[in-house]
């Protein structure tokens, strides 16, 4: 890959933003080899867990690379519905990426320091939970850039804080530091610097890895439908859905575990 590192050890899938130069820019290479990679770890029973970051580069993320955003904007198209039609259609293709962070049937955590602009709030709001350091900052960017953020942070950010919050951030483009994140419940979590932040992130990744994989699933499934649905529907589906999956060699395993005083081993 060109645009990011894989690592996967323990069941803890490491995946990591590789552009440092750019400050991890996301150019077409990266959407692709974005969706391609958390396809393939949906599917990897190896993985239990995902931890993505920004590594060396100076930013998390500095969002959509300038030159993927011209050639979008770049349509010599001449029937005009056409023209809308193309346009439509590359826009639903940036936003598959972020759609396979949040598909994946694996628990995916960000740990984010220094800035985490535009492209890079949609990439954080697609995973499960969020982490930063003290120093890292996060901002709406689009507005500045005369646009209309279109990739999933005015649809995912409202449910994660409060609406005031949102409009702010998005009205006015600014900077949101991490503990500030903390407090309005971007992040779960802010810690003083990056080798703490990853330690911590790092150990609640082992406790996830730890529990059954098929629960973990499960839960994370559960809690998807569970936002875009009512309360009755919720129970409705969770009501069917323990009807199909309860019964488990898992639950056979947690509760022998438990008994025994030991640490269960579960198939992927």
């Amino acid at each position: 890959m060109e645009t990011l590192k894989l690592d996967i050890q323990n069941h803890i899938a490491h995946v990591t933003l590789n552009r440092p130069d750019k400050m991890n820019a996301l150019n077409q290479t990266a959407w692709d080899e974005i969706t391609e990679v958390f396809g393939y770890l949906d599917e990897n029973a190896e993985v239990r867990v995902i931890v993505l970051e920004g590594g060396e580069s100076k930013n998390f993320c500095a969002g959509i690379d300038l030159s993927l955003l011209m050639s979008v904007s770049q349509n010599h198209t001449k029937c005009e519905g056409r023209k809308r039609e193309k346009l439509r259609k590359d826009v639903l293709k940036l936003q598959a990426p972020i759609n396979a962070i949040e598909n994946c049937s694996k628990p995916v955590l960000a740990a984010i320091h220094g800035g985490c602009i535009g492209g890079g709030i949609d990439l954080v709001c697609g995973c499960d939970m969020r982490y930063c350091t003290d120093d890292a900052y996060f901002t709406i960017k689009e507005i500045d850039m005369g646009m209309v953020a279109d990739l999933g942070t005015l649809q995912r950010l409202p449910k994660l804080i409060g609406d005031g919050s949102v409009r702010e951030m998005a009205y006015t483009g600014r900077n949101v530091g991490g503990q500030e994140a903390e407090k309005i419940g971007i992040v779960n979590r802010s810690y003083s610097d990056k080798v703490t932040m990853m330690a911590e992130v790092m150990k609640i990744a082992e406790m996830i890895a730890q529990k059954s994989p098929l629960s973990i699933r499960g839960t994370k499934h559960i809690l998807l439908h569970t936002r875009d649905h009512s309360v009755a529907d919720g129970l409705n589906y969770m009501a069917t859905w323990n009807a199909a999956m309860l019964l488990s060699a898992d639950l056979q395993e947690a509760f022998e575990a438990k008994m025994g005083r030991r640490e269960g081993k579960f198939e992927g």
